[in-house]
């Protein structure tokens, strides 16, 4: 596996590497019931109830990349899932308690583009950002 997401043919088969520096951010869906004493009770909502989204940047590539980067998320209206991997270095420990040290430390996941912003700084070169939120389908 390799960090990233391939766009599809229509728009090259781009191998993209989003720039270092992308951020995740996760928050929990949780319903909480408070009581009078202070006390109160928590519980998970749904199977997944972690939400993910992950901020990217395409900084300072060419009129090409970019148009064939922003072409391939338009194209999937916010609606279409797409492969993505990351890194992961903790999910094995997360799951199991036990210490990974097999290397592998990367996941796929399903995501979904809805929100890109592209910079044209000069010439033919322009940047893009993007924020992928991870969906959870077959």
């Amino acid at each position: 596996m390799a960090l990233g997401f391939t766009t599809s043919n229509a728009f090259g088969s781009l191998a993209v590497l989003p720039d270092r520096g992308f951020t995740r951010e996760a928050t929990q869906s949780v319903q909480t019931i408070s009581f009078g004493d202070g006390y109160e009770q928590r519980v998970a909502v749904g199977i997944n109830s972690t939400k993910e989204t992950y901020n990217l940047t395409f900084a300072n590539r060419t009129k090409q990349d970019i148009d064939n980067i922003a072409g391939f998320l338009n194209s999937t209206n916010g609606v279409t899932a797409f492969a993505f991997t990351v890194p992961d270095n903790a999910s094995t420990e997360e799951t199991t308690g036990i210490l990974d040290n097999s290397g592998d430390n990367e996941k796929t996941i399903k995501v979904v583009c809805d929100r890109v912003s592209q910079t044209y700084a000069y010439d033919n070169h322009y940047s893009l950002t993007a924020t992928f939120r991870r969906v959870f389908e077959p």
